[in-house]
């Protein structure tokens, strides 16, 4: 069967690369190439641009009604499309379709929807300088923007980026992983059957230090918003601040989650399984550090095994699949590394560590990993303190509640962190002590999209959501009325 080739999307058309250049994509689910990627280069990079300039006049003085009829349609769009993105989604990334079904689309959609209404009901701010004017603010928008989204939420990640940016007026310039292509070149359609002007928003696809790079030390891009890993990031800092250009890196985890003895057992088990293992543990707020207070730590361990062994992990299509393929082979053998190099530092495998036996014939040839836990380390071991990103969690014990924030807070990610305890005066405690730019109390992954996400220390730099993706996607301006 031919393999499906996408195309850039350039002022509202789908374009060849220039240099006439593309790479193979793989699914994860069966290790076989599925589409073909275009290459795409700097000059790529600069036709975008060049439509994305010369939308921005007309797109900017759009009004906010204007904008929030688009962002509305398109989420709608969206919606009607659901199933054929879920499937693409789980096609081309190896998750499950019922997490895509049910998470990454939905709120995709919601992302354009959220926005769309935010900025029909944001307010400036005024004030009377008694005596002298009247001083008021005016957001502007900020011009082009450099939005470069990842692989483990390709649709529901990248939406997070456009949205906002679009609804302030702004046009863009997209790179998508290029492991996972496929729902952005989907998405390109349903922009142009919502009525977005050509050139707002502009899709380059390819490698990031090809296009991405391209893209980050563009002169005339002043904005860049990036999700990715650490290291990426810091190249990515680095390259724009002779640009002094606006930067928003959402970056690395190795996330705390903090079991104390008067937790919920049975609601703190269920979600740990969840936060443990989610998405093949591909999602930067997952809790791949569990620290259990000493009274429960044998019965939670032994629980936690049991539940993960009982994880369905195989063929992403069928609805009871807990666990998919990892996104590439590349993270595979990078993943399996890391269970290795437990083992090596004193660990344990108390289940998991290998690719599933049961796989059908047509997935031997997949990414798949069983879930995997790991005790007997110490916070030291680089299992406990370097990002993994895949299916894979440590365990330890620990014996004051001074005890677990210091262990929660002895990363050079910040993140995010779960708390579980019945006890409020603790839980507020613990959370204030917490160095993470998000903290779950008997929760996970409960998003609010009104308030700040990000991180702190090597896990990111600024904060997005509701006010503070409006203020980082325009510019404030005051303006003072003598009287």
């Amino acid at each position: 069967m031919a393999l499906l080739t996408i195309d850039n999307f350039i002022n509202n058309e789908h374009v060849k690369p220039i240099q006439g250049m593309y790479f193979d994509t793989f699914e994860p689910a069966r290790g076989a190439p599925h589409a073909k990627i275009p290459n795409s280069s700097k000059e790529d990079v600069e036709l975008a641009y060049g439509a994305a300039a010369a939308a921005f006049p007309g797109w900017s003085r759009a009004s906010r009604a204007e904008r929030a009829q688009v962002l509305f349609k398109i989420a709608d769009l969206i919606d009607a499309r659901r199933e054929e993105f879920a499937q693409a989604e789980s096609k081309d990334q190896g998750k499950p379709v019922e997490l895509a079904r049910t998470v990454d689309i939905p709120r995709a959609a919601y992302n354009f929807r959220f926005f769309a209404g935010k900025i029909l009901h944001s307010m400036e701010e005024a004030g009377d300088l008694a005596g002298v004017g009247f001083s008021y603010t005016q957001r502007m928008p900020v011009g082009v923007a450099g939005l470069i989204s990842p692989w483990n939420l390709p649709l529901y990640l990248l939406t997070w980026k456009i949205a906002p940016c679009i609804a302030c007026g702004n046009t863009a310039v997209c790179k998508p992983s290029e492991f996972t292509s496929l729902t952005a070149y989907m998405l390109c359609s349903v922009l142009k059957e919502a009525g977005l002007p050509a050139g707002v928003v502009n899709m380059v696809f390819g490698t990031g230090m090809g296009a991405g790079q391209a893209i980050v030390e563009h002169p005339r891009i002043p904005l860049i918003s990036f999700t990715g890993g650490t290291v990426t990031g810091a190249k990515i800092s680095a390259s724009a601040a002779p640009h002094f250009k606006k930067l928003s890196l959402e970056l690395g985890g190795k996330n705390a989650n903090i079991i104390f003895a008067d937790c919920d057992f049975d609601l703190t088990l269920k979600t740990s399984l969840r936060s443990s293992f989610s998405n093949q543990g591909e999602i930067c707020l997952c809790g791949s550090r569990i620290f259990v207070e000493r009274p429960i730590y044998d019965k939670f361990l032994s629980a936690l095994v049991q539940g993960a062994k009982a994880l369905k992990v195989g063929d992403p299509t069928q609805k009871e699949t807990n666990m998919g393929a990892l996104v590439s082979k590349e993270h595979w053998e990078k993943v399996l590394g890391y269970v290795e190099l437990g083992v090596k530092e004193g660990g344990k495998i108390e289940c998991g560590g290998q690719k599933p036996a049961s796989l059908a014939d047509e997935f031997k040839d997949g990414y798949f990993l069983e879930p995997t836990i790991i005790s007997g380390l110490t916070p030291s071991c680089r299992t406990m303190r370097e990002e993994i990103f895949g299916p894979v969690v440590t365990i330890y014990a620990f014996d004051t509640e001074e005890e677990a924030v210091r262990l929660a807070n002895d990363s050079e990610y910040g993140l995010s962190c779960s708390v579980w305890t019945e006890n409020g005066r603790r839980a507020r405690r613990v959370a204030a002590e917490v160095q993470a730019g998000t903290v779950w109390v008997n929760t996970w992954m409960a998003r609010d999209l009104r308030m700040p996400f990000g991180g702190m220390k090597k896990s990111g730099l600024g904060r997005e959501g509701g006010e503070h993706s409006l203020d980082f996607y325009s510019e404030l301006k005051t303006i003072c009325l003598a009287d």
